[in-house]
């Protein structure tokens, strides 16, 4: 398909900035969201972009990139995440923790508690919590996955399935706008939706990138969590699900001069 130069100058602003949206581009070239919306329908149907709401990214975008680098993506907003998944999870507790640079930055936010079991399939969080005597790590078997640290496979669904606890912090790779949660190996979605089946109060932790991504494989609903924690929820329609299936979000960097949910 042959582009045309408006259209690969959309490309090549979605290539350096990852993402590109219809109002800016529509102030950019002077015409209407109309014919952007055209644009980028264009792209997205010869697989150039991915669409997202309000907008488009650039197909490397929504690869699951390196761990290393994940880490350093949004790191403050994560922080913040984590601190306020801990603040939900009394001592005395059991819970589940999964792989993700989110769900290890509340593994980092817990190590005051006391008298916890923690049962992970994230290495990365037992090397960490293992040092700590007032806190239990229990670590799945099964398949090592080398670009993250977290055990995967049937081996692992299978350990998860043992155990019946009172939380479970779970990330995921994206968020989709119908609240699909998602991610990008099938063998690491068996062990979540282990997790979430097993966790008398379900944890969600995903900062506000995540919904400008997509993956392939389907974990589960939003609205099989009890609690969504992210800097910022930019969703109506995801505000509007968790609203009529009773899911709390706790926004710990809201917009528009909110204050922080309770």
């Amino acid at each position: 398909m042959m582009f045309s130069a408006r259209q690969a100058e959309i490309m090549a602003l979605a290539k350096e900035q990852g993402r590109v949206l219809v109002d800016e581009l529509a102030a950019r070239f002077a015409v209407t969201p109309q014919t952007i919306r055209k644009d980028l329908n264009d792209l997205c149907d010869a697989r150039a972009l991915n669409r997202i709401h309000g907008g488009a990214v650039f197909p490397s975008g929504n690869e699951n990139v390196k761990y290393e680098a994940r880490r350093s993506m949004a790191a403050t907003e994560k922080q913040a995440i984590g601190r306020a998944a801990a603040d939900l999870i009394p001592d005395n507790s059991s819970l589940f923790i999964n792989i993700g640079t989110t769900t290890e930055a509340v593994g980092d936010a817990l190590v005051d508690h006391k008298e916890l079991m923690v049962i992970t399939n994230n290495i990365n969080v037992a090397n960490h919590l293992r040092i700590f005597p007032s806190i239990e790590v229990v670590i799945a078997g099964g398949v090592v996955r080398g670009s993250d640290g977290g055990i995967v496979g049937e081996a692992a669904v299978d350990f998860i399935r043992q155990f019946k606890v009172d939380f479970a912090v779970i990330g995921v790779s994206a968020i989709d706008e119908d609240g699909a949660l998602l991610d990008f190996d099938f063998r690491e979605v068996k062990v979540a939706q282990a997790i979430i089946a097993n966790a008398r109060h379900v944890i969600l932790v995903s900062d506000a990138s995540k919904f400008e991504r997509t993956a392939p494989v389907r974990i589960g609903h939003i609205s099989q969590v009890q609690t969504f924690i992210t800097d910022h929820c930019p969703s109506d329609s995801i505000r509007t699900i968790c609203a009529e299936q009773d899911v709390r979000i706790i926004e710990t960097a809201p917009t528009n001069g909110q204050l922080p949910a309770e």
